[in-house]
């Protein structure tokens, strides 16, 4: 499958959210139940982006959108604007193709770049295919939360896995600059 990587604009969102409604329907990488509307997945999109993380797109060369991914913060509290969390999402037909590789490494790459230090994954219902994918780019598993969600039936396990970006927490970082200048204390 030939794709390459660009920045999400606005006008992927109904494919956006599309795909992200097929991942809330059918899978349990969100533990959302009701899939959102694009006026909600806009939304969320121009949050993200206001904020400065990376917002990527898989685009096949027909001009088809096979996923997308993007950084958010973890928490809100200005102590942990240095960690990042990542969220990727496939259409179902782009699955075990390599493209939620190329995008979580492209991911890594802009966010460490941005300065942020360590990038957290948190994957709803424990899935193999996930956990295979952060272990395989150098993501370590810091824990597995037990019955968390209860979505398609069953309560779904939530596994945490975290990656250092850069000197990760080896040195200070400079607060004066981004991602240190999002939140002042």
């Amino acid at each position: 499958m030939t794709f390459h990587l660009r920045d999400a604009s606005p006008a992927d969102l109904p494919t956006i959210t599309e795909i992200y409604r097929d991942s809330v329907l059918n899978g349990t990488a969100s533990y959302e139940i009701l899939p959102p509307d694009q006026a909600e997945m806009t939304a969320r999109f121009e949050a993200i982006r206001a904020k400065g993380y990376p917002y990527i797109a898989a685009e096949q060369e027909d001009g088809t959108l096979l996923g997308y991914a993007y950084a958010s913060a973890f928490r809100t509290r200005p102590a942990y604007r240095w960690l990042v969390e990542d969220s990727i999402y496939l259409a179902p037909e782009a699955r075990g193709k390599g493209v939620g590789k190329a995008l979580l490494k492209e991911l890594l790459v802009r966010c460490e770049a941005l300065g942020f230090r360590q990038m957290v994954a948190v994957i709803g219902g424990a899935s193999p295919a996930s956990v295979a994918l952060h272990r395989g780019l150098g993501f370590e598993l810091t824990g597995t939360l037990k019955g968390t969600g209860f979505k398609h039936g069953k309560w779904q396990d939530t596994v945490l896995m975290q990656a250092a970006l850069g000197e990760g927490n080896e040195t200070d970082p400079d607060p004066s600059v981004y991602p240190g200048s999002l939140f002042t204390e």
